[in-house]
């Protein structure tokens, strides 16, 4: 069993650069051999019956652990898939979904009653533009200067995925903002690449601190935190009660103690997670028993000092 799970997990991996030569050949007019077609379907038949067994096997093990069906489900496909493919399975999946939402106007996605959006995507209009402007001049120079029909075909199909990625990605930032939840929580994302979720009871302190980073996207530095910049820069910085875990954008874990990110409105997001929640506004200085109320304009105010870090009740 183990021989054949780790065949299985080899294949998926090789699978998506597969896909991805196959789709080429196809749209650069490459001719694929017979004998080629004849070994391809019957392997790809022979892994999907392969995998289907493992997750049946892994669907009952899990189950019998006291997990339920959609839980034991999850566990079955994380234990058959390597996580960097369905990571990148999901990532496209996601990235459709947001455009579609973004062309529809359909809303912010994971935003509920009570919750407030908190959007960073025009921090990186300019950014994201500009890469779609250079996206559009090189598929159309490549197109103009490239006399071979199949390299013309096929960097043709990669620049126009190209311009659909840079609008896709931006129009997923778009859709998927940071939410600070009307119970507190905060739940900090990038896209459809990352989705962190943080309980209302592990917010220590919000405050607003701008920096610019030089990091990947939500790697952890020696302190324990993990930033998470927009155009190479962040707004708020939100320390925890206790580590947090999380996914990174290709499938590795990663712990943090405190979270650096990018938000167009710094002041209203730490007003809100101050306050317990967005309704409430910070409806006091300090949340205490005794202390003094004051308007929420005041507190807003005094939410905007970078000094001001009373600790969250």
């Amino acid at each position: 069993m183990k021989t054949l799970r780790k065949a299985v997990r080899w294949s998926c991996a090789a699978l998506v650069p597969g896909e991805l030569i196959l789709v080429l050949c196809v749209a650069g007019g490459v001719r694929i051999a017979p004998a080629v077609r004849l070994a391809t379907e019957p392997a790809m038949l022979t892994l999907a019956a392969a995998a289907a067994v493992l997750i049946a096997v892994d669907h009952r093990r899990h189950g019998r652990a006291g997990l339920g069906h959609r839980a034991a489900f999850v566990a079955a496909i994380a234990d058959t898939v390597p996580a960097p493919v369905r990571k990148l399975t999901a990532h496209e999946v996601f990235l459709s979904t947001s455009f579609l939402r973004w062309v529809t106007r359909r809303g912010p996605h994971g935003v509920r009653d009570g919750d407030l959006p908190v959007p960073y995507a025009p921090g990186q209009t300019a950014t994201m533009y500009g890469f779609l402007f250079v996206c559009v001049v090189e598929t159309v120079g490549f197109a103009f200067l490239i006399p071979w029909p199949v390299v013309h075909a096929v960097t043709l199909v990669l620049d126009i995925w190209g311009c659909y990625f840079v609008i896709a990605l931006h129009a997923s930032c778009v859709v998927r903002p940071h939410v600070v939840g009307a119970d507190g929580s905060l739940r900090l994302r990038y896209g459809a690449l990352l989705d962190i979720r943080i309980p209302a009871d592990r917010v220590a302190s919000a405050r607003r601190e701008q920096k610019f980073p030089d990091g990947k996207l939500a790697v952890v530095d020696e302190n324990g935190v993990a930033d998470m910049a927009v155009a190479g820069r962040t707004t708020v910085l939100v320390e925890l009660t206790g580590p947090v875990r999380f996914v990174r954008p290709l499938g590795k874990s990663a712990e943090a103690r405190a979270f650096r990110f990018y938000a167009e409105d710094p002041a209203a997001v730490v007003a809100a997670l101050k306050a317990g929640a967005p309704s409430a506004y910070l409806a006091s200085t300090c949340p205490s028993a005794s202390g003094p109320v004051v308007s929420a304009s005041h507190a807003a105010s005094q939410a905007e000092s970078p000094g001001w870090n009373c600790d969250r009740r």
